[in-house]
């Protein structure tokens, strides 16, 4: 990118969705945002049964780090670090227990669906090799196994969590009833907007078909040089047609909400925005906020622009296919997906089975979508599938992006063309 470019980039400014998609009534129940309501059966509500991707997806997002200038790199791993280990009991009494589990829901459904793709057109028999970049405490590590993958690359900033990454990765060998591993796998710590990843791999010369960053790329938008460093080791051993795929904030629902509370600190019970920077022009690189979920995460984090994201991944031969508000990605594929969002608890039954469930749902706010589009039914359905209104606010905040790495050739000047 020439310094022109850059000056370019530099100079734009935030951009802000002017469109909301419609809705349908059938899979769908207002609040402030489109909320879901899954239909079940008369007289049952989500299915509960023994999960094995319950362990999926404890972090709410790993990160890689910021440049020393501040040593917000040491801040962030630290902080990830100091995270401890919780078990499945512990975690169903969360507040944001079903958001966590909707949201790894929507992970699972984008890495199947890219995985997918690229069965479709591999060879019979080819190996399958992915990388996780910011794989944090390994909460996809099952994604993988069910995707049946070949080879795993994990790397996260965050040292122990990359240790505990690989302590989950050992301890689903050992319980595997046929002895073998689903696939080989390699794990390292490092700061992916500052270090070359593929100095690191056992086999530098790997070409992989799919990178996945997982609530993390946002990291890297502090500033131009690490984005693009970001972005390089995302694209550099991807192999053509392969894919980068990754789930982040969603920069112009922030930027709207924001406006609409008319002030720099906004959220509700379950998270909290708070900006650090100007939010009348917010830059492109370092529009830095504060954020806070259920009192898990507070660490800062920065706004992407997303049409400066797609300009400089080009960069990198990396062409956008799809992206997708997780609220419109839920409207997609909920039909399809509906199965494994009762297996996963991705959505809490309304009215609540125990007493404690029910005791909750009091806060009438909090659910009355849920009452009110049981009301439309007139009686046909007794229960439904939903989140509350604070955790829906919290989890439409996202949005998912695919890149595909395009055909290189090379110009007149020995300099890469993509196509």
């Amino acid at each position: 990118m020439s310094e022109m470019e850059k000056s370019d980039l530099i100079q734009q400014q935030q951009g802000h969705r002017l469109s909301e998609d419609s809705e349908s009534d059938d899979e769908m129940v207002e609040s402030v945002a489109r909320q879901p309501a899954a239909n079940v059966a008369d007289g049952h509500g989500i299915k509960r049964p023994n999960d094995d991707d319950s362990d999926d997806d404890d972090d709410a997002g790993q990160t890689p780090a910021k440049e020393p200038r501040d040593n917000n790199a040491t801040v962030v791993a630290s902080h990830y670090n100091k995270l401890e280990e919780r078990g499945l009991y512990e975690r169903s009494k969360s507040r944001i227990f079903y958001m966590r589990n909707f949201n790894n829901w929507i992970k699972s459904i984008l890495i199947n669906r890219y995985l997918d793709r690229i069965k479709d057109k591999a060879a019979l028999g080819t190996p399958l090799r992915v990388m996780d970049m910011c794989c944090g405490k390994g909460g996809d590590l099952l994604k993988w196994i069910k995707g049946n993958i070949t080879h795993l690359i994990c790397t996260d900033i965050a040292e122990v969590s990359v240790e505990q990454c690989e302590a989950r990765y050992n301890n689903i060998n050992q319980k595997n009833d046929q002895g073998g591993k689903p696939f080989t796998a390699e794990f390292f710590a490092a700061d992916a907007t500052l270090q070359r990843l593929r100095e690191k791999y056992r086999d530098p010369s790997i070409d992989l078909h799919l990178v996945s960053c997982q609530f993390a790329f946002h990291y890297c938008f502090e500033s131009l040089k690490q984005a693009e460093f970001m972005l390089k080791n995302a694209a550099e051993c991807l192999k053509e047609g392969g894919y980068f795929i990754g789930t982040i904030p969603d920069a112009n629902e922030i930027m709207k909400r924001q406006r609409a509370a008319g002030g720099d600190s906004f959220g509700n019970d379950v998270y909290k925005i708070s900006f650090l920077c100007d939010t009348e022009k917010p830059p492109l690189f370092g529009a830095k906020y504060n954020f806070q979920l259920d009192g898990v995460v507070d660490c800062p984090e920065f706004l992407v622009h997303f049409p400066t994201l797609v300009k400089l991944a080009l960069k990198f031969g990396l062409r956008l296919v799809e992206k997708k508000r997780f609220d419109e990605f839920y409207e997609e594929s909920v039909s399809s997906g509906r199965g494994l969002l009762e297996k996963m608890q991705a959505l809490e039954t309304f009215p609540g089975f125990s007493r404690d469930d029910r005791e909750r749902q009091q806060n009438r706010e909090e659910y009355r979508h849920a009452q009110q589009y049981l009301d439309r039914k007139d009686g046909r359905h007794t229960k439904v599938g939903t989140l509350s209104k604070s955790e829906w606010e919290a989890s439409t905040l996202y949005m998912f992006f695919a890149f595909q790495k395009m055909k290189k050739s090379w110009d007149k000047e020995g300099k890469p063309v993509y196509s």
